[in-house]
């Protein structure tokens, strides 16, 4: 009998070891608060850790675990194991993918947004890149083109943009300084400050992050039809991690993604769809760019788009080539 005690009770503790050893915990270093630009690794959390039972969970920190410019640094060590950073906090260290924020590439909407980011990031020089940093792309976090918020007269010509101090990163930034405006690159997390403080006159953010971090609380006006570009912000994972992963948990977390992307999507699109209440209830100006304004504005893209590819190159990328995939993607994923 107690033989039989004995077998039974290594049993028992052999499987809870065993379950033990299956349960798989990932830290994600996010930053800011949860927003928009997160649901789509909050709806990732809930599936992952829904169809493995709760055997693999994703664990989100806000900036408790590194800050935005870094979290790339601490996929490279091991740090965390998914992380979301956007590509102009350090151009030099995901040179490939800021194709992706060249300004006036025409992309009309974040469905397009999606698909071409997906074809940019299956290029093999992409994933070269980021394997140097230990890093393996996941997803993408899709922006709508962005818009100007600023305090004082509103910056609606191509004149009245030289000397405008904004906060605008990659290409954006590039192609304001081309008609005399001085661009910052500060982090979203310390836009306010600046704009509060009179460090930048103006905001260059997609809606969502007016919102997080409260731009347009101090906002005069607001350019809804600018548009010179956006930001590319992937989700990374450790490839160490990635790889480490049983085969069923692997397949989980990629099978995850898209019905991630589905529901960001349709979240943001609800906050857009609420978008000119919020205008009207923070008293900020809705200002029309004039068409001939913008195209002057857009005049000095192409010569930015042309030094890109001779620095990219330069830096031993295939510059053209995925300057190419680029513009390719967003013509064959035009909106019908």
């Amino acid at each position: 009998m107690m033989k039989i005690l004995t077998t039974a009770s290594v049993a028992a503790l052999t499987l809870a070891f065993a379950t033990e050893a299956m349960a798989v915990e990932w830290n994600v270093s996010l930053w800011g608060t949860r927003r928009a630009f997160t649901e789509h690794v909050e709806k990732l959390a809930e599936l992952v850790a829904e169809r493995s039972g709760g055997e693999f969970t994703l664990s989100i920190n806000y900036g408790g675990l590194s800050n935005e410019r870094e979290n790339l640094d601490g996929i490279s060590i091991g740090a965390f194991e998914m992380a979301q950073f956007c590509a102009g906090y350090h151009n030099d260290k995901n040179r490939a993918i800021t194709v992706l924020e060249l300004p006036f590439l025409g992309v009309q909407n974040l469905e397009q947004e999606v698909a071409v980011a997906r074809a940019v990031y299956a290029h093999p020089a992409v994933a070269a890149e980021m394997a140097q940093w230990n890093a393996r792309m996941l997803m993408t976090s899709p922006m709508p083109q962005y818009n100007l918020v600023g305090t004082g007269e509103p910056r609606v010509t191509v004149d009245s943009m030289n000397g405008m101090r904004v906060r605008a990163t990659g290409g954006i930034g590039d192609v304001f300084a081309s008609v005399g405006a001085v661009p910052t690159s500060v982090t979203s997390s310390e836009a306010y400050n600046a704009m509060e403080s009179g460090v930048v006159d103006s905001v260059a953010f997609a809606q969502h992050a007016h919102l997080s971090f409260r731009t347009i609380d101090i906002a005069d006006w607001w350019t809804e039809n600018l548009n010179p570009g956006t930001v590319n912000c992937p989700v990374v994972v450790n490839i160490d991690a990635y790889d480490a992963l049983s085969d069923e948990h692997r397949a989980i977390l990629d099978a995850a993604v898209d019905d991630s992307i589905a529901y960001y999507l349709e979240n943001y699109g609800k906050l857009l769809e609420g978008w000119e209440a919020t205008l009207t209830e923070k008293g900020v100006a809705k200002v029309t760019v004039d068409a001939a304004e913008i195209a002057k504005l857009a005049a000095n893209a192409q010569p930015i788009h042309d030094a890109w590819i001779a620095e990219a190159t330069a830096n031993g990328l295939p510059g053209q080539e995925l300057y190419d995939l680029t513009v390719q993607s967003v013509a064959a994923n035009a909106p019908k």
